[in-house]
This record gives C-alpha cells, sequence and structure tokens, in this order.
C-alpha cells in the first residue's frame, strides 16, 4: 500500500522534531520572533537544496504549489520576505546543530565500513572557497575586486562523511583553521601541503593526535634511521627524520617520518610526511591517496546542491545556505547506505527531486525504483460482518 505522506517527509522524519524544538531553545532562535517559525524555515531551505530552487520566489512557488500535500510536514508555504527575514536575522548556528545532531544518527549507518585494517579514525582535512561578487556581498573579503567564503571541511572516512564545517570568509587561511578543530588521540589526520606548519604538527604529536601530509621542497631536514623499504610497492626511502630549518626544532622537537614513493599512472616522485612511526610505508602512501575522497565531496555538493548561488546576501543567509547543504547531504548518503540499489549520488539526487511529493513507502522506492508501486484498490477494505 502507498504511504501516507510525501517522500519528503519520510526524509524530515530523521530529524525528531522533539530534537529541533530542543535545538531552537538552546541557540534562542525564536527569541520575540513572529510568523514563520524555524522550522518552516528549515523545511524550506531543505526543499531548496533538495528541489534545486534558484530563488525565493522559487521555493516559495514550489511549496504552494503543494499546498494540499505540506500539512503532514507542519507548515505553511511561506512568503519569500519572510523566508528573506529568517534568513537574515536567525542564527544559523541553529542549522550547525542540527547538522551534528544528525551525523551521530547518519554515522551510526557507516559503522563497519573500513578501507584500512587499522583501528585509528581516519579523517581528511581540506577546504575550498565559493567565489561570491564582493559589490553584493561586502562582508566576505578575500580579494581586492572579488569576494568569497571559505568551506573548512572535515571528512569522516567511515562512510566518507563530513563531521565537521567552518566557515569563513576567503581571507582565513587553511592553518589558522586547522587550530580551531580538536581531534581525539589516536585519529589519522590526512591533509595536503596548505597545512604545512611545524607548531601544528607538535601540538597534534603531543596530543596523541597522526597526521600524514605532503613535505615540502625546500623543508631541511637530516636522516636519523634508515629504514628498509617493501619490495614491489613503488616505496623509494622509508626513513625516521629531525627537522633542522631556522627555528624548526623550536617548533618541533620531534622526530617524524618521511616516505618516499612514485606514482604509479605518471611516475612522479612523492614525499609524504607523518608522526605515525609504527604503519607500513605503503599503508601511509595509501592512506595519502584516499585523502582525494575530500576533493570528490567538493565537487558532488558543488554540482548536485545550491552552494554556488545564494538566496539571501547576509552572511547569515549564506551560512545558513550552507548548512542546510551539509545537512542535505547527509540526509542524501544515509538514503545511499541504506538502499539495496546500487544509487550514484548524482541519480539519488535527481530522481528524488522530480518524486518529492509522491506518496509511496520512501525504501521501497529506494531499493526499487523503477518498480510499479501497488494499487491501493486490490485490496480494499474488508466489509464489516453485521449480526
Amino acid at each position: 500500500m502507498n504511504a501516507s505522506c510525501s517522500m519528503f517527509s519520510q526524509i524530515l522524519k530523521l530529524i525528531p522534531r522533539t530534537d529541533f524544538a530542543r535545538l531552537v531553545k538552546e541557540t534562542k532562535a525564536e527569541h520575540r520572533s513572529k510568523g514563520v517559525s524555524s522550522w518552516s524555515q528549515f523545511v524550506a531551505m531543505l526543499f531548496c537544496q533538495i528541489g534545486r530552487a534558484h530563488s525565493l520566489r522559487e521555493i516559495e512557488g514550489g511549496l504552494k504549489s503543494c499546498e494540499g500535500k505540506l500539512a503532514h510536514l507542519g507548515i505553511e508555504a511561506p512568503a519569500r520576505s519572510s523566508l528573506s527575514y529568517a534568513n537574515s536575522h536567525r542564527p544559523a548556528e541553529l542549522f550547525e546543530k542540527v547538522f551534528y545532531a544528525l551525523f551521530d544518527t547518519v554515522s551510526s549507518k557507516a559503522v563497519g565500513k573500513k578501507k584500512f585494517r587499522f583501528k585509528n579514525k581516519l579523517v581528511s582535512m581540506d577546504s575550498t572557497v565559493i567565489d561570491l561578487c564582493l559589490s553584493m556581498y561586502d562582508w566576505a573579503k578575500f580579494r581586492r575586486t572579488k569576494g568569497a567564503v571559505k568551506l573548512h571541511l572535515v571528512l569522516d572516512h567511515d562512510g566518507y562523511l563530513p563531521c565537521f564545517g567552518l566557515i569563513t570568509d576567503g581571507k582565513v587561511s587553511d592553518v589558522k583553521a586547522a587550530w580551531q578543530i580538536d581531534f581525539a588521540p589516536g585519529t589519522i589526520v590526512v591533509d595536503d601541503r596548505g597545512y604545512n606548519d611545524y607548531r601544528l604538527f607538535s601540538n597534534w604529536t603531543e596530543a596523541g593526535v597522526y597526521f600524514v601530509t605532503r613535505m615540502k621542497d625546500n623543508a631541511l631536514f637530516e636522516v636519523v634511521e634508515e629504514r628498509e623499504p617493501p619490495q614491489n610497492r613503488n616505496i623509494v626511502k622509508d626513513q625516521i627524520i629531525r627537522l633542522t630549518g631556522t627555528g624548526a626544532q623550536k617548533k618541533c622537537p620531534h622526530l617524524l617520518r618521511r616516505v618516499e614513493t612514485i606514482r604509479e599512472d605518471t611516475g612522479e616522485m612523492l614525499v609524504f610526511l607523518t608522526n605515525h612511526l609504527g604503519l607500513g610505508a605503503s599503508t601511509i602512501a595509501a592512506i595519502y591517496k584516499d585523502r582525494w575522497q575530500i576533493e570528490l565531496f567538493f565537487k558532488a555538493i558543488k554540482q548536485n546542491l545550491k552552494i554556488k548561488t545564494f538566496v539571501g546576501t547576509s552572511a547569515n543567509a549564506v551560512k545558513t545556505q550552507i548548512w542546510t547543504a551539509l545537512i542535505s547531504m547527509l540526509l542524501l548518503r544515509y538514503l545511499q547506505m541504506s538502499s539495496k540499489f546500487g544509487w550514484s549520488l548524482s541519480n539519488l539526487v535527481a530522481l528524488l527531486r522530480m518524486n518529492l511529493f509522491t506518496h509511496r513507502d520512501l525504501m521501497a522506492w529506494l531499493n526499487q525504483p523503477f518498480t510499479t508501486p501497488p494499487d491501493p484498490q486490490d485490496k480494499p477494505q474488508a466489509s464489516l460482518a453485521f449480526a
């Protein structure tokens, strides 16, 4: 039998209304506010992301055209002026907290899906620049004639889910953002050369956090120990080193490990730097290769969700839209992992967008999207037997 509510409503059930109301109270999002509720704002912005609405007018019109199917969502279609005001004035921290609460739910679905044998938590860290027009977004400082915001992200490799986000203006460096992130002891952080900071490496080492990164070409060091590289693994050198550059010993007095390898496809020489002295050299190279997943994540979110153009111009409105995009990615990845059908993310987004207000069981559709749903008239209500 067909589900009694739309697939969009079933997606929203992954975010309990009681938990959402608690977060609204914590952030005081509705303090002395009138009109559109925070839940209505959230549903509208989620519709903007998954339904691919390009403007406030399209959000308003898209929801109003489905007015008969909104009662089960607990909202009325908000006017675009009310939604614009809410995006500008309701704190974006509400949606940030919704994101972290949802991550706890979704990450449980990825338990046991590990690519590597080691038990350490593996995460990658990177940032992406989202270009903005400086004349419209004058708060987003980046260059003299160009505005931008930067999304700093940590990707959990168990399920390749975003587990931490930080939104800054374009001028904030990657290293400065990295100092604001706390990792649990034993975590392996993989990042690129933009995060090379000897003080940061020392801080992580003392906190029991491991890192794998690319070593800069001009880095000065002395070899303390030469290790035998594994055979037939494209590993050229495996060395224990001490940094010897100007002030390097004061910034990072710890012994580090240098692994030199050759790429199979291009023959390029790659040099990795890590503070993990126990893993195999080929594993260190494989860990850095898996860092490419965060680049694929940035590509996926920019291609499939609305994150390059915005429906508001204030800093709070931009942050709200980015956080709802990250929430949408968690929801989509959850649906992708829950399904038995081999969905690619782009196909899932495209077909789900066409069926948001279809009244059909969501999980049945995810598992068999191209089958005809059962006709509810095949099993009519049984006739009552009167004495």
